[in-house]
């Protein structure tokens, strides 16, 4: 990272502009301990200069907030993330883990399949799209056999794609149930294309929420089809145990740690770099968030300097929260001294 005379850092995507920490909004109401656990996390895997912090994050996270705020204060300087323009306002998205019922095998109500990637993902760039997966039969070929569990409804496995992972609580061929873990594997290289962008491209809808896009549907069965295909990017997953431990945290992040619900953002890693302390805030209709968050993920519609996806956790309260997220963010980065 490369520096100027004016203590400005540049970033490849963004500039880092030195700021009093009494700049920071709300800084001083933060309950540090929630956010600890995110940068326990970073700390599995560390990047420098923060792994030189890393032995004491971890003694602190058993010290009251007052003596993490005053060790922040000693040990980190914060600056205000902006564009390579100045511009240092930007925006705020949220993503979720969905949680979906699911079964192992075809049945007549679960008929919508999950792949893992197929065999021969890497000889054919760009792989097949969306609509001729459902389509062609090269496609569902080498598809076969590669399902590693049925959803009811489409737009759920649209839902899951986009957002990368999820838990399914999945229905064996014995009847049994467990919970389990799809992670992301790659996608089909094609261009991710939103469908609440071509909803309102036509003129069918103004609220592209995800709550707005299911009413629509719901109001135009006929069109699902159409509207699936609207977006030719498919999202291929792994199956993971979810085990008690790991059902408190939500999936890995790009930086390879869980994500704590409510603490980690997904970033632009040529704005910030995978594993910095960052103090966010952000007011609109869907409240204000003023706290300490880790940027431990990042998605490929997550570009430029004042760009952050929120991660809310999993359940219907995160869904809704992440589905009508999308309101002013500024970003401070908190770096070594």
């Amino acid at each position: 990272m490369a520096s100027n005379l004016a203590g400005v850092l540049s970033q490849p995507r963004s500039r880092w502009v030195p700021v009093a920490w009494s700049e920071l909004p709300g800084f001083g109401q933060d309950n540090l301990s929630e956010a600890w656990n995110a940068w326990l996390k970073s700390c599995e895997k560390p990047q420098p200069p923060m792994a030189a912090l890393c032995s004491e994050v971890r003694r602190l996270s058993i010290a009251d907030g007052q003596m993490q705020r005053d060790w922040m204060q000693s040990r980190l300087k914060p600056y205000r993330v902006e564009s390579i323009q100045g511009e240092s306002t930007g925006m705020l998205t949220g993503y979720f883990e969905p949680q979906l019922e699911a079964s192992r095998v075809p049945t007549t109500a679960f008929t919508v399949p999950l792949y893992q990637p197929p065999l021969n993902l890497a000889q054919r760039k760009p792989w097949f799209t969306r609509q001729e997966i459902d389509t062609l039969p090269e496609a569902q070929a080498a598809l076969q056999g590669r399902a590693i569990a049925y959803l009811a409804d489409p737009v759920d496995a649209l839902v899951l794609q986009i957002q990368g992972s999820g838990r399914l609580r999945i229905t064996q061929p014995d009847g049994s149930q467990r919970w389990i873990r799809l992670a992301y594997a790659g996608t089909n290289d094609q261009p991710y294309r939103s469908v609440g962008r071509w909803l309102l491209d036509q003129g069918l809808i103004r609220d592209a929420s995800w709550p707005g896009i299911k009413a629509w549907l719901a109001q135009n069965p006929p069109r699902r089809q159409e509207l699936l295909w609207s977006n030719p990017r498919m999202v291929f997953f792994k199956e993971e145990a979810l085990s008690d431990l790991d059902a408190a945290f939500g999936p890995k992040g790009a930086q390879g740690v869980a994500l704590t619900p409510g603490r980690s953002i997904a970033i632009d890693p040529g704005s910030i770099p995978y594993g910095t302390p960052v103090w966010m805030t952000s007011s609109g209709p869907q409240g204000a968030l003023q706290k300490l968050v880790l940027a431990q993920d990042t998605g490929s519609a997550i570009t430029g300097a004042v760009r952050a996806d929120y991660f809310a956790g999993w359940g219907a309260e995160a869904a809704d929260l992440a589905g009508r997220l999308r309101q002013p963010l500024q970003l401070w980065a908190l770096w070594p001294k």
